[in-house]
């Protein structure tokens, strides 16, 4: 059963939508401390064999894990809309340009580094190699020329 026509039950709520998470920059902020600290603690293993006299030794060894912004929103909870949101609002912006250019440098730096994969990294901060030229041109044939 429909609610009634021209009812107002919707002046009735306390709130409307949900309660922010972040009321406040130092709390954004002080989250996103959390996320570099959980990257920096919880590196990714590979497990790894050395052959010595016939015996094998498998062993563990801890690879840098780089830091995004998909994992900073899973991390905090929100989606990549909500980020690009607080990234609206002035209060919030630096912040949100602060946490993004330590992402960017991390994964940067780890790959000049060596501890990323330097052509994935590439990719994904938007960086062009210099001798790679895309050729944008368009050949038309329009029957008058010989090939």
């Amino acid at each position: 059963m429909p609610a009634p026509k021209g009812n107002q039950f919707w002046r009735a709520r306390a709130t409307h939508g949900r309660n922010k998470i972040f009321n406040t920059p130092d709390d954004l902020w002080s989250a996103c401390c959390e996320y570099f600290d959980w990257v920096e603690d919880n590196p990714l293993t590979e497990e790894q064999a050395s052959p010595f006299k016939g015996e094998v030794t498998r062993y563990d060894v801890n690879k840098n894990r780089p830091m995004t912004i998909s994992g900073l929103c899973l991390f905090l909870d929100i989606d990549d809309e909500t980020w690009s949101n607080y990234k609206k609002r002035e209060d919030f912006f630096g912040i949100i340009k602060k946490a993004e250019k330590i992402i960017y440098n991390q994964k940067f730096a780890g790959a000049a580094a060596g501890f990323f994969n330097s052509n994935i990294i590439a990719r994904d901060l938007g960086l062009v190699d210099a001798q790679k030229v895309e050729n944008t041109h368009k050949v038309v044939d329009d029957g008058k020329n010989e090939w």
